[in-house]
């Protein structure tokens, strides 16, 4: 069996254990992040000839450098480069669900939209096209409902065929609007040029808009300066 290694991520209280606890049932690992008191989890699937290994990140609003949390999941993004990324998104709160999957796709990594709470959505009222936010997000969106175990099937067959190749990332960059884009383009110049090796870890497109934002860690990263003390 061929293995694949998916992060789940997702901001707190999306129904990210929910998913995790229905794909891995009981074959769960518990202990901690090293050298960390935030709790990891790991969780194996079989689905058809792949071995599914899934870590359940912590629960995060989003990839900055700001918490233990985020800095654990968006370490682990960038360092053990997963297969794919499976982003649990509450449906009824698009707007501020989609900020951590746009950082996401920013650092270049294949992303799958797991569109849970898809029934009280529909209770609230919301009609949500999926085609057209797959579209326009440049990724596979999977509606779920997680406490009923509705789109587990379709969830699995998505991230098999993302890490296979057959579903490919169709990203597209967010505009920032002429003013932020042309700073942006000017931080890519100077990390091209001053720190070109980076590109082989990161996406310079991410660490501009990171540099934009005074990411600590990704200061001391491009320019040595500042960031979380050893």
């Amino acid at each position: 069996m061929k293995e694949i290694v998916v992060a789940l991520e997702g901001n707190p209280n999306t129904g990210k254990s929910t998913v995790f606890n229905n794909l891995t049932g009981a074959r769960q690992k518990v202990g901690n992040w090293p050298g960390k008191t935030v709790e990891k989890k790991e969780g194996i699937c079989n689905y058809g000839d792949y071995r599914i290994k899934f870590v359940d990140l912590p629960g995060t609003y989003s990839l900055s450098a700001y918490t233990i949390e985020e800095v654990i999941a968006r370490n682990f993004i960038i360092e053990e480069k997963p297969d794919v990324v499976v982003d649990i998104v509450d449906a009824t709160n698009l707007e501020r669900n989609l900020y951590l999957a746009i950082q996401t796709i920013e650092l270049g990594a294949k992303i799958v939209i797991a569109l849970n709470l898809m029934d009280q959505a529909k209770k609230s009222g919301y009609k949500i096209d999926v085609k057209e936010l797959s579209q326009q997000l440049g990724c596979p969106v999977v509606p779920t409902v997680a406490t009923k175990k509705e789109g587990m099937e379709k969830l699995l067959e998505t991230i098999a065929n993302v890490a296979s190749g057959k579903i490919r990332m169709n990203y597209r960059n967010i505009d920032y609007g002429r003013d932020v884009e042309s700073k942006i383009s000017e931080l890519e110049i100077l990390i091209e040029k001053h720190n070109s090796g980076l590109k082989q870890k990161y996406s310079i497109r991410w660490l501009a808009v990171a540099l934009l934002e005074e990411d600590p860690d990704v200061l001391k990263t491009v320019f040595g300066i500042g960031g979380e003390e050893e």
